[in-house]
């Protein structure tokens, strides 16, 4: 038996001094941790009359789940939409150097790009779990490329598709395969765009509406098969009319399904969104929102000129532009940042900003039952922060990972 009487070997670790984020609230309670999942302290103590073998002084600190990126580009010099033998090597190091801003889980994201690369680096990278090499990986986020011409943003129009082939035969022409695919953004209003819908959800794959000139009905369709986020909403889509709000509207549509829940995201740097428009979208949704940071390959360099899959982008202080033009593509924002700047900016509570980069990223990918929360049971990843909601340390299974 161990030696402190508890029914399992495991080394307990008891975080204390702490304010933990639970049922939406900080709560001023002691944190404990066994084999990686966050364990219940009363059946601890009364059923195995056991106790804690570690303890972790958080020094006052708040304790959240750790935070989940479900659209990054790349970054620190890798761009995930390049076609390259070691494509599994750059989204290593990524998901090592996002672990100083609290990120512990992540979608890699690949723009639009031509057959070939998906085909080269789709099979290359597996979903896994995070630890000391890094944040988890939880499956791609394919942006593209079955999108509208109209809004295509800084994807490459040379490798824009429809379904010309039936749908589901398309996305397998395209991609190669979706065995590590968790999510694709695409356009509702392509033709034949709801059967693919209905088959990537059967699927269990995430499908989100992004880069389209859909009106509101399309969208309301598209949610009523299965979607149920919107990629970076306000960019790439037609902006809000009060006649028909198109994508827009879905924030507020009597139409999506009863139980259902409509997620979009948000790119909180400052530059994507004006502040006002993130507040229409926190007051009018706010279980909704999902922080993402779009970060390119340019997060953590200097200015210079760098790539986006097929694209160059030129960085010009805190904006990223195709290179000669005035278009956005990106951003070079961590998630840290975008927490921080979306608090300020709409006005919402400590606690609404750290679920925005967490519980609500976990709900949209179904994994909320063990990710995204500090329930009982759930993964033991957790960020530590100060009062500023910077990011002090890092921990994926209960161990620390990162620490400033």
């Amino acid at each position: 038996m161990p030696s402190n009487k508890s029914v399992s070997d495991a080394c307990i670790t008891q975080f204390i001094n702490c304010r933990i984020l639970r049922d939406h609230c900080l709560q001023r309670e002691d944190l404990w941790v066994r084999d990686g999942k966050i364990l219940d302290p009363e059946k601890l103590f009364f059923d195995e009359h056991g106790y804690a073998d570690k303890c972790v002084d958080c020094e006052g600190s708040i304790i959240a789940p750790g935070f989940i990126d479900v659209q990054i580009n790349g970054g620190y010099g890798i761009d995930f939409s390049q076609a390259c033998d070691d494509a599994g090597s750059g989204v290593s190091i990524v998901a090592k150097k996002i672990l100083e801003h609290g990120v512990t889980s992540f979608c890699p994201t690949l723009v639009t790009s031509p057959p070939h690369v998906y085909h080269k680096v789709l099979p290359q990278v597996k979903v896994h779990d995070g630890g000391a090499h890094g944040a988890g990986v939880l499956g791609f986020h394919l942006e593209g490329p079955f999108i509208s011409l109209e809004k295509k943003g800084a994807h490459p129009e040379q490798f824009l598709r429809t379904f010309s082939s039936g749908g589901l035969r398309d996305l397998m022409e395209t991609y190669g395969g979706l065995d590590s695919v968790a999510m694709v953004t695409l356009a509702p209003e392509l033709d034949g765009s709801q059967s693919v819908i209905r088959d990537l959800c059967q699927k269990g794959i995430t499908v989100s509406l992004g880069h389209s000139v859909a009106n509101m009905s399309q969208a309301e369709e598209a949610v009523q098969h299965g979607a149920s986020f919107i990629t970076h909403l306000f960019n790439a889509m037609l902006p809000f009319h009060h006649r028909d709000p198109g994508i827009v509207g879905l924030l507020t549509s009597d139409q999506v399904p009863a139980g259902r829940t409509v997620y979009y995201g948000m790119i909180a740097d400052g530059i994507h969104t004006n502040p006002a428009a993130l507040r229409i979208a926190h007051r009018a949704h706010p279980s909704g929102l999902v922080l993402v940071t779009d970060a390119i390959t340019a997060m953590g360099l200097p200015p210079g000129r760098h790539t986006l899959g097929q694209q160059v982008i030129e960085i010009q202080g805190l904006h990223a532009y195709v290179a000669g033009t005035k278009t956005l593509s990106g951003s070079i924002a961590t998630m840290d940042m975008c927490v921080r700047h979306f608090k300020h900016a709409s006005g919402c509570s400590v606690e609404e900003a750290l679920v925005a980069a967490s519980l609500h990223p976990a709900q949209l990918l179904g994994l909320s039952h063990r990710k995204g929360n500090l329930d009982f049971g759930s993964d033991a990843d957790l960020v530590l922060l100060d009062d500023t909601l910077n990011v002090k340390a890092t921990f994926i299974s209960g161990e620390e990972v990162w620490r400033k």
